[in-house]
């Protein structure tokens, strides 16, 4: 480990044992750097590298904060970082939808509201709109599984979820310029969905949501199995 990354270390462990609190300002440089035992060049990148990583945030002319330290907000930066990804990663990013998504969407039926029922509702309404434009109708769809998802109530898991919807959207725009059918499939999956999410009821919510999941899933590995990976990773990335 470099002595910055010491510093890195150092800094989060005073927020983790609760001596930063959320929202709270740092001391100002030479007294954190006496504190860190690191001198005040170490100290002043490890901070550039906590504010990159928002966990800090400089306030001119007032001083150097912890953020918020919401979901949120520290992990904003993983859809960016699931762009970047290449060739059969993506496959990898369609089963750990396949694995949080459908759990996500049973809880999401014990919990959702009215509003957010409604809401649900409007995304499957302007899908059914969209049907014979692909990146229209992928719009709904991703705007349909992040209203699902808010509904759990849990941020962390909507903030990963969305994370890696980017990826996945994309194979689901592909198969749609590939397969004529797949948008009528991809309505009546979300109509499944849906039902389950009005009547409450969790575990069909979560079966509903694996199917559709899996759909995708099963069709792009069939694609691999055709045309290779080469041109898969050509077509994604």
């Amino acid at each position: 480990m470099s002595l910055t990354d010491r510093a890195i270390a150092r800094i989060r462990e005073l927020i983790q044992d609760g001596e930063l609190e959320p929202g709270s300002r740092l001391p100002p440089e030479p007294q954190l750097a006496a504190e860190l035992g690191m001198s005040r060049n170490l100290t002043r990148e490890a901070v550039k590298a906590l504010v990159v990583a928002r966990v800090l945030e400089i306030r001119r002319g007032d001083g150097t904060y912890v953020t918020s330290l919401e979901p949120a907000l520290l992990l904003e930066g993983l859809g960016s970082a699931v762009e970047l990804l290449r060739g059969d990663t993506t496959l990898e990013l369609t089963e750990v939808r396949r694995l949080f998504e459908p759990a996500a969407t049973g809880l999401a039926a014990s919990r959702i509201s009215k509003d957010g029922l409604a809401e649900v509702k409007r995304h499957l309404d302007a899908m059914v709109q969209a049907r014979d434009d692909v990146e229209r109708l992928n719009e709904y769809d991703a705007a349909f599984h992040r209203a699902v998802i808010a509904a759990t109530g849990n941020a962390t898991l909507a903030t990963l979820l969305d994370g890696i919807s980017s990826r996945t959207v994309r194979v689901r725009v592909w198969r749609g310029l590939l397969d004529d059918n797949a948008g009528e499939r991809t309505i009546a999956e979300h109509r499944a969905i849906y039902s389950a999410l009005a009547a409450g009821d969790a575990a069909l919510a979560q079966a509903a949501a694996l199917m559709h999941v899996n759909t995708t899933d099963r069709w792009l590995r069939d694609h691999l199995n055709a045309d290779g990976r080469d041109r898969t990773a050509a077509a994604l990335d």
